[in-house]
């Protein structure tokens, strides 16, 4: 006879999980226990919002659910960051978790019960905010098939997370060995199959597209989670179509393709932008059009009464979500590509798309991005680190803005090499972020923060050493919350956005990686040479100029034609 703890461990590894992320606690422990048997290694950073955000980045890379656990209080509630990400940037996650109840107790309000019950927190409620679906078994048979099907959810259709919520008693007792009902194979039950657009809606897609003057795709995060990168580049060929992507989407397609033309939004290229106010065709891939991807509705933007929009999305609720569609084609998003591009017809060209695609990208240029001044402008911070990304490099980027900063002035070289802290837009993502990436694929990863975010999590330095991989830690510092200082009216006028300057440094050298401190670009380029041959962590502390306004710079247009809301 099998325990349920060591079945699930197995089960794990039937559903090729390589690394589980967690800490441990509860009756998760009853799963641990066994780990060790197994051909899984567990990865403990040192709380529960660095290991969420760490299976939610692998579950971004790899398409395949990162595996969360710990105890319920705190998996509910520091572990929510990495789930709230993956529910919004649709990263798929299985999370397996448990109520610390106490059993026959559970009523009588015991210490960290977490099951509903009245006298304690309803962990349930807490999931329900964020995963797509969350199963509370109360039996072996139920448990088994609740994590083969957080596997078949977290999957299906537009990926996330999920849940498991272990009963004490079914976790610890023995499997039957003949149950009713059945307990189906992991791998046939966990089963997905791939949608794809009706003919009819790809028919009217393609002669929209044959028949366009100016046509223009806007790719999505929803590319990333199909990694429909090459179907992408083969419609915008076929289309002669200028690409601009949102900001989850930035890195779908090369930004140095001839097509590319930046990132739209509020906070994005001015270029990409007047793109799309331009286009007579749109083809929105994958993108669910937030009002940050939209400038807030700015009404010169797009305009669904003179544009023709073609959306192609995995869930027909997203498709004409905020703009209306001529036609919407439902289904994944490199079945949408590849059934469009294979249908239309050859030797597609306009005079418009090249010319337009090459003057939108002067908008990764800044005339600050050549500055030597001390302390650094940040955007000639960005194209120092622009100059070591390759296409075998990934890079993280963290809230705030830092993160619009590189939107705009690091042009990526390839797909897959920049993701950023979008969906629910967390501080404190990249760190953990970039160690996941590390520990998950072979490939130089840079994460770049500002002071507040890399704060926030920066003991996960730690748990790249244990784990002997080596990211780039770049902490664009301006001894405050830089976004938030900057809306102020007058010094002083918001409360709480200044820190005393702490030496980065000193810290990352506790934790047993390298660390510099620059104030100047030259010193920076010397740092990320250093950083990404290192072979442990290595942090760079880069005093920016704080006067340097990211709004001013930055702000679109069209966001500023709506007032410039707070984003």
């Amino acid at each position: 006879m099998t325990e349920v703890g060591e079945r699930l461990v197995a089960e794990l590894e039937e559903q090729g999980v390589e690394y589980i992320f967690g800490y441990p606690g509860g009756r998760v422990i009853e799963i641990l226990d066994h780990v060790p048997d197994y051909e899984i290694t567990m990865v403990r950073p040192r709380d529960e919002r660095e290991a969420s955000v760490m299976a939610e980045m692998r579950g971004r890379l790899t398409g395949q659910p990162g595996v969360l656990t710990g105890q319920g209080p705190w998996i509910g509630s520091l572990g929510a960051v990495g789930q709230m990400e993956g529910y919004l940037a649709s990263s798929p996650m299985v999370t397996i978790t448990e109520a610390s109840e106490r059993g026959e107790y559970s009523t009588l309000a015991p210490y960290q019960q977490s099951r509903g019950d009245y006298g304690g927190i309803d962990l349930p409620a807490a999931l329900n905010a964020y995963t797509k679906e969350n199963w509370f078994p109360r039996s072996p048979t139920e448990t088994v098939r609740s994590l083969q099907l957080a596997f078949k959810h977290a999957t299906a259709g537009r990926p996330g997370p999920t849940a498991v919520i272990l009963d004490g008693d079914a976790v610890t007792e023995e499997m039957p060995e003949d149950p009713t009902p059945p307990v189906w194979d992991g791998h046939d039950q966990a089963r997905n199959w791939e949608s794809r657009p009706d003919r009819a809606d790809v028919a009217t897609a393609v002669d929209a597209l044959a028949a366009a003057e100016r046509p223009v795709i806007v790719s999505g995060n929803g590319v990333h989670a199909a990694a429909a990168y090459d179907e992408l580049q083969t419609l915008a060929e076929a289309a002669d179509a200028a690409v601009v992507t949102s900001y989850l989407g930035k890195s779908t397609f090369p930004e140095t393709h001839e097509l590319a033309a930046g990132v739209i939004g509020s906070f994005g290229h001015e270029g990409a932008n007047q793109v799309v106010s331009e286009a007579d065709v749109l083809f929105i891939a994958g993108c669910r059009m937030n009002p940050m991807d939209t400038n807030w509705q700015a009404p010169d933007f797009i305009r669904p009464d003179e544009q023709t929009i073609i959306h192609a999305d995995i869930d027909t609720r997203n498709a004409g979500w905020v703009y209306p569609a001529d036609v919407a084609l439902i289904g994944d998003a490199a079945q949408s590509l590849a059934d469009v591009a294979e249908t239309l017809p050859r030797g597609i060209g306009n005079e418009w798309t090249h010319g337009r695609a090459a003057s939108a990208k002067e908008s990764f240029y800044d005339p600050c991005c050549e500055s030597d001044a001390s302390p650094i402008k940040p955007q000639r911070a960005v194209k120092e680190i622009e100059a070591v990304v390759d296409e075998d490099t990934i890079v993280t980027a963290d809230s705030g803005n830092n993160r619009f900063w590189l939107l705009n002035y690091l042009q990526t070289p390839a797909t897959r090499t920049y993701f950023g802290s979008g969906g629910v837009g967390a501080m404190g993502w990249a760190t953990p972020a970039a160690v996941s990436a590390a520990i998950t694929t072979d490939k130089d990863v840079i994460a770049v923060a500002g002071d507040g975010g890399f704060a926030m999590t920066m003991t996960s330095v730690e748990t790249a050493v244990d784990h002997g991989v080596s990211p780039t830690l770049v902490v664009l510092n301006d001894t405050s919350l830089g976004m938030v200082r900057q809306m102020q009216h007058e010094n002083d006028d918001i409360a709480g956005v200044e820190f005393h300057d702490t030496d980065f440094t000193k810290i990352a050298e506790a934790f047993g990686a390298r660390a510099t401190q620059v104030v100047t670009p030259d010193g920076l380029a010397d740092a990320l040479a250093q950083g990404t041959s290192a072979d442990v962590p290595f942090i760079i502390d880069v005093r920016i100029d704080r006067d340097e306004e990211m709004v001013r710079s930055l702000q679109s247009s069209f966001y500023e034609s709506v007032g410039g809301l707070h984003e």
